[in-house]
């Protein structure tokens, strides 16, 4: 599994690091994602509207809770990804559904770190996630 820190210790560290460190940080955190399986980099899972190869795909614990696996062809988006599945890794479906994944990342303030190629799939990813959330909760 996955050892993700919190979102708010993430947001705490990031708010001191410089642009320079925090692509850093991005790249860190992407590493600790569990490995995806190259059998599951699919169209299927592939994430629209990346600039990069980017995949997402759900599983669920034995308990029923989410986890994610992802991976992208490039570092920085994959930690992005990461920061992402920090908000909701390993949570109940109906916790999932009613996150506010955006409002979470806020305080990292995407748009003005990285390059719009590197987040304009980032709608598209939280989509993905709670997307997923909601039709498991609702089954």
């Amino acid at each position: 599994m996955s050892d993700l820190p919190s979102l708010s210790d993430l947001a705490e560290e990031y708010e001191f690091l410089d642009s320079e460190d925090r692509y850093r940080m991005l790249i860190e955190l992407g590493r600790r994602l569990d490995p995806m399986p190259e059998a599951l980099k699919t169209d299927a899972t592939k994430v629209r509207g990346c600039s990069s190869s980017t995949w997402v795909y759900p599983t669920r614990l034995p308990d029923g809770r989410l986890h994610f696996l992802a991976d992208s062809n490039a570092a920085i988006t994959k930690g992005v990804v990461a920061l992402i599945l920090a908000a909701v890794q390993d949570r109940s479906p109906q916790d999932v559904a009613a996150i506010d994944i955006k409002a979470l990342l806020g305080p990292f303030d995407l748009t003005r770190e990285l390059s719009s190629n590197r987040t304009q799939g980032v709608p598209n990813m939280i989509a993905l996630v709670h997307d997923t959330a909601a039709r498991l909760a609702a089954a």
